[in-house]
């Protein structure tokens, strides 16, 4: 492990599984501090540490007061970190030497650089600034006004919604990933990677997993709806995709219809997702009524 250079009596270390509620306390009391709101869960970090393809010993790093958690980093992919420092803890160099733990463990896992996403105008934001990162994509936590409806879209003919069949997961996953990557520069998830951070997410059920099929009864789009919130009262889409040749006949607006509604039945007051600059879709959002909450830029260095 690269050592950090820290404030006298702080420590830094590996994370294990046990330390993700931890990680979860820290990125809370950060967005709390910043946005005046808590959009990370725990399940967020338990199923991405879940993945097959990431390893918790290999890319994550703590900072510790005794034992109370100060800080963390971890990458989450080839080109991409996460990192909060406790607000407790700011103003003491830790971003700094995070930022810079970062980077170097990037280039170690053969990566040119690394991105991470940062409220706009937040403390985070100026010290990646300061520090020579640029920014790589703005993105817009949108949601719906309380009561407010999305109007009804009806589906072209022949063409219905309705929840995903186990057997069709991997079809799922190859209409998301078309997608995502018409503007993200990765490799394709594989889908053991999906399977450990979506269906065994915890708290996933079924109906999470919304499609759209054709008049051939194939797949064409898919809304992952997430309960999100510590009394799962918020429906969050946290995937929502299209396939190619099926775009711009409503497809994505039925599936919003569709899934901010069953979040309502289970309980949702609040309905919302996010987008970003490299998607073009902002005004899809706008136009069925949702308004931007949060701004966050990705700040990246070397990619």
């Amino acid at each position: 492990m690269r050592e950090l250079t820290l404030p006298e009596g702080l420590t830094s270390r590996v994370l294990t599984m046990d330390d993700a509620r931890a990680v979860f306390e820290v990125a809370a009391a950060q967005e709390q501090h910043d946005i005046g709101r808590t959009e990370i869960e725990p399940a967020d970090i338990v199923s991405d540490w879940s993945r097959p393809s990431w390893d918790v010993a290999t890319h994550t790093i703590g900072v510790f007061d005794g034992d109370r958690m100060a800080a963390y980093g971890e990458i989450t992919s080839h080109d991409r970190g996460d990192a909060a420092v406790h607000p407790d803890y700011r103003r003491r160099g830790i971003g700094t030497a995070i930022a810079g733990w970062l980077q170097r463990t990037a280039e170690d896992l053969g990566g040119a650089g690394y991105g991470t996403p940062v409220p706009e105008g937040s403390a985070g934001d100026h010290l990646l600034a300061k520090l020579g990162y640029r920014i790589r994509h703005t993105s817009w936590v949108l949601a719906l006004p309380e009561g407010k409806e999305i109007e009804h879209r009806d589906l072209p003919a022949g063409y219905q919604i309705r929840e995903a069949r186990p057997d069709e997961y991997r079809d799922v996953q190859n209409v998301i990933e078309d997608a995502f990557l018409e503007w993200s520069v990765r490799d394709r998830e594989s889908f053991e990677d999906f399977e450990a951070s979506v269906i065994g997410r915890p708290g996933f059920q079924p109906w999470n997993l919304r499609v759209v099929t054709d008049t051939d009864a194939d797949i064409v789009g898919v809304a992952l709806v997430i309960m999100a919130g510590e009394e799962a009262d918020e429906a969050y889409i946290d995937r929502l995709a299209v396939r190619q040749d099926q775009r711009h006949r409503g497809l994505a607006q039925a599936l919003l219809v569709d899934a901010f509604a069953l979040g309502r039945e289970h309980g949702a007051k609040r309905s919302a997702l996010s987008t970003d600059s490299r998607t073009g879709a902002l005004s899809l959002y706008e136009k069925v009524g949702m308004e931007v909450d949060d701004v966050w830029v990705s700040r990246a260095i070397g990619v």
